[in-house]
Order: structure tokens, then sequence, then C-alpha cells
């Protein structure tokens, strides 16, 4: 019988082979390995278990819910080679899922983001041109943030007015067409990056103002600061209107006739139609 590292290993290796990514879930599962390994076990049992997902304490009880979700699943696995495998029970750590009620942005809200994004320091820098691009393509798009990132120079055709979204969901591929003006953006950018970094270190489309990829966690903290700085959330506000919402708004302007989205900035700003 191989060891529990061994069988995490295969286990990921397994549920990739069918699809899943598991990007946190592997993290997630090696750590509960080492927590067995310091208790002085070598199978997984439901006291440990709990223990386990009960980390840390100050997490909402959503979290623990979800990492004891990770290892009952695979206990489950685990117990076809290893019989002593304990499966914690359904529902050991209840909780009370609260969905995210979604902000429907109206265009003068996106308006002041995207001067505000367009304003960032440095004045002579990149930064404000790039998330006046990003936000902007979250919004005509309907892309999620994390595609928007992973844009490659290869994914951004700015002749044809396409880009290639790959590994969605499912890791499946799909175009975007772009109105003509989102193109323009693009093109613009595109020329005033080129000429910053000459010599680029990364194949990312969209960089920060020191030429690297950019970090979904750095985007989210500018995008709150900059939500604060035009009023879409309070000063100490800890909720409110988030990236994922732009989704809503592109979704609400794909032509009903062809389901085509036709994104464009004019002026700079972003408006979504036909």
């Amino acid at each position: 019988m191989n060891t529990l590292r061994e069988a995490i290993d295969d286990y990921l290796m397994m549920r990739r082979a069918l699809g899943f990514k598991l990007t946190r879930v592997g993290g997630k599962l090696k750590h509960f390995a080492d927590f067995l390994e310091s208790h002085g076990a070598d199978t997984i049992t439901t006291l440990l278990a709990r223990q386990w997902a009960m980390q840390p304490p100050e997490a909402k009880p959503a979290t623990w819910a979800e990492r004891l979700m990770h290892v009952r699943v695979f206990a489950h696995y685990r117990q076809a080679a290893d019989p002593r495998t304990e499966i914690p029970p359904a529902g050991l750590l209840p909780f009370r899922a609260e969905r995210a009620k979604p902000h429907f942005y109206s265009e003068a809200e996106i308006h002041r983001l995207l001067a505000a994004a367009e304003a960032l320091p440095p004045k002579d820098g990149l930064r404000g041109a790039t998330y006046h691009c990003l936000f902007g393509l979250l919004v005509v798009t309907g892309m999620r943030i994390s595609e928007v990132l992973a844009l490659k120079h290869d994914d951004v055709d700015l002749t044809q007015g396409i880009l290639i979204v790959r590994g969605a969901k499912f890791d499946k591929s799909r175009l975007l067409p772009l109105h003509r003006s989102t193109q323009q953006v693009l093109v613009e950018y595109a020329r005033k990056r080129d000429a910053r970094f000459p010599r680029p270190t990364t194949p990312h489309f969209l960089v920060s103002d020191g030429g690297r990829p950019l970090e979904g966690s750095t985007v989210r903290r500018t995008f709150y600061a900059l939500s604060r700085a035009i009023g879409l959330r309070g000063a100490d506000d800890s909720y409110g209107p988030r990236l994922h919402d732009f989704r809503h708004y592109s979704a609400t302007r794909i032509i009903p006739a062809t389901g085509e989205r036709r994104a464009y900035f004019p002026g700079n700003r972003v408006i979504a139609g036909a």
C-alpha cells in the first residue's frame, strides 16, 4: 500500500486527467498530510479531519466546510486502498451559504471607475493604462478576472479584433470578437507598453508598471481602493461591488439576434452595444 502522500499525488493526477484543475486543492491536501503526520497518524480519521478543517479558528464556517469537503472526497478515494480510512460524514461542519448580492453597475459608475483607473499614478507610468484596459475588458466582454489576467500576446489579435480565451471551464477555449473602438484601445495600449518595455520579460498582454504579470490580489486591492475613492464603497465597508459583477453588466448587452458580444470604448469610455 502506498503512503498517504503518494496517494494524494495519484489522486490529483487522476482527477486532473479527467479535466479538473484542482489548483488549490493539491496544496490543501498536502497540508492535511502534514497535519496527520504531526499527530502521528498514517490514515484519515474523522476527528483529525475535523480538527484540521477548523483552521484557522477565525475563518468563516464556509471555509471550514470547504476544507472538510476536500478531505471527504479524497477519503472516498483513499478508502479503497486503505480500509482503515474514515470518511467524515456529510454535514459534520454545517453552514448556510450566503450568496453575494450582485451589483448592477450603472454606466455613470463605470465611467467614474475607468476615469479613476486611468488617472492612477505614476503619471508617466503604464499603471493607469493597464487598469483602464483591464476593467474595461471585464465590463465589455464578460470575461472572468482570471481569464483577462491570463491573456498572452498571442491571444490578442489586434488586426482582426479577436480575443482567444484559453483554459476556461472544462479546459475549453473560446473566441470573443471586439468592436473596432475596443480594438483601437488595445492597439494603443500595446504601443505604449512596448515602448516602455521593448524587451518584455513576460508573454502576458497586460503588465504591471514594472513589466511583470498582474497578480489577482493586487488587482482586487486596487479595485477596492478605487471603489472607495469614487463612492462605490464606504471608507470602512468590507462588502460591496465586485469585479465579478461586471459580468452582469456585460450579459445584458449581448446582441439578442446573434448572441455576439460587440464591446466598445467610445471616447475611451466603456459602453457596450451594437
